[in-house]
């Protein structure tokens, strides 16, 4: 049976009627099954698994309003059809729960496509319901970077691999495939997840600056390097390092020695170094923006990132696990997603990788109070349209901002992102973690 084929079960007491149908849906592609008795139906759920339940309203016995009434809530959706029936009927079914009401005689292309679009709708649930169930379950690394493609088991099996390796490992993927979250995955699993991991952005060094920022001073403020010992060195952006900067960097990743500025006295340090670009590194050498030492200091073992458009099959477990996550932050209900929401989930280009899916995640929860819920609304939604209706729900948006913000501009230092809120730092942790925010990935 094909993907678009459903099995459908048909229940009416007119054995000419119930033959026609049937002979209709499986001219159509479908598999279907008849009853003449609607308390025959709870015996045959669990053996046919239907898609659709189509019941005529009057029949000796049980009612088609008393088997919608008796269907448990995971059970496949009803459509009913009537030849006595009247707006007061179809209006009660659709109250009671029923998919859709049809009279008789039917027009058979209108029936399909009623039939085709509970199915579809009735299969989009139930995967829905899985993956949640699947998140449920998850822990550990199959959290951190979830998927269940080919292409995102094979990123966690290699971090595992490597995250008990000293060795220098460098992450090249796209802008929003998750190199930070990686980063820290392989720092959590190692020997030294004790220790500290401390991230920077090397494109924001300067040759002026870097002495003092890296080594730190003389009865000053503790430099990056030293507070990186006996832990994790994180290098974002390696392949914008200004070259002067590359030189300074690679001494340090050689000697694993610095001399605070005001000091002659060297510190040992040891730290494992991992480091992570948007850009192909062989490139950047060939165009002279990378010094070719500098990248064999760096890239003892390599991993590469998948895009999202290669690994298509984890998008709407994804796109359900940002929806939970951003509905919990919101205080909103989960929305569910529809066929068409789906499809364009699938169609989309996702330039921006899982960066850019979390974010029309949470624009499409926002949207969900003024009934705007539609994936396609929420990818071309500009930010003016995602203001929220609510105070609370905008005192969440604006606090994640000031928060995320604060972070950056403190390097995520709590004690000073705390002080400059105006919060302690048990607040502010609390707030981090009811806001879903993800420290790493703002740095």
């Amino acid at each position: 049976m094909n993907e678009a084929a459903l099995r459908i079960l048909v229940v009416d007491d007119d054995k000419a009627m119930r033959s026609s149908l049937v002979d209709l849906l499986e001219a159509a592609g479908h598999e279907a099954e008849a009853l003449s008795r609607a308390d025959q139906v709870a015996e045959k759920l669990p053996e046919m698994v239907p898609d659709v339940i189509l019941s005529d309203v009057r029949m000796p016995g049980m009612s088609g309003l008393e088997l919608l009434a008796t269907l448990p809530p995971e059970a496949p959706p009803l459509v009913l059809i009537s030849a006595h029936g009247d707006i007061a009927t179809a209006v009660q079914a659709m109250q009671d729960g029923a998919y859709s009401f049809v009279e008789k005689p039917y027009e058979p292309r209108r029936l399909l496509t009623i039939l085709s679009h509970a199915g579809a709708q009735h299969r989009l649930h139930q995967r829905t319901e899985r993956l949640k169930a699947r998140l449920r379950d998850l822990s550990g690394l199959d959290k951190l970077f979830l998927g269940q493609s080919a292409a995102a088991r094979a990123v966690r099996e290699e971090v595992l691999s490597l995250s008990e390796s000293p060795a220098s490992v460098l992450l090249v993927g796209e802008t929003g495939t998750g190199k930070d979250v990686l980063a820290r995955a392989l720092h959590d699993l190692g020997p030294h997840a004790e220790g500290p991991f401390v991230a920077f952005n090397c494109a924001t060094l300067t040759p002026e600056g870097f002495e003092r920022e890296m080594f730190g001073a003389e009865g000053g403020p503790q430099g990056k390097l030293a507070a990186a010992d006996g832990g994790t060195l994180f290098l974002d952006e390696v392949c914008a390092c200004p070259l002067p900067v590359q030189a300074m960097l690679l001494r340090v990743l050689e000697q694993r020695e610095i001399t605070p500025v005001g000091s002659s006295r060297p510190r040992r340090l040891a730290f494992r170094v991992i480091s992570a670009t948007n850009e192909d590194p062989e490139a950047a050498v060939e165009a002279g923006q990378l010094r070719l030492d500098f990248l064999h200091r760096l890239n003892t073992m390599s991993l590469s990132l998948p895009t999202l458009r290669e690994r298509r099959d984890d998008i709407l477990l994804l796109f359900t696990h940002f929806c939970g996550e951003f509905a919990r932050i919101y205080e909103l209900e989960v929305p569910e997603p529809s066929a068409e929401d789906l499809a364009a989930l699938m169609s989309h280009g996702w330039p921006g990788n899982v960066r850019e899916l979390r974010n029309v995640a949470e624009r499409f929860v926002l949207r969900m109070r003024r009934g705007q819920a539609s994936v396609a609304a929420a990818l071309r939604a500009d930010h003016l349209d995602d203001v929220p209706d609510t105070l609370r729900e905008a005192v969440a948006v604006f606090e994640r901002e000031v928060i995320g913000r604060a972070l950056r501009a403190h390097e995520g230092r709590m004690d000073a992102v705390a002080e400059a809120l105006g919060i302690g730092r048990r607040t502010l942790n609390e707030k981090i973690v009811k806001l879903g925010l993800n420290k790493d990935a703002l740095l």
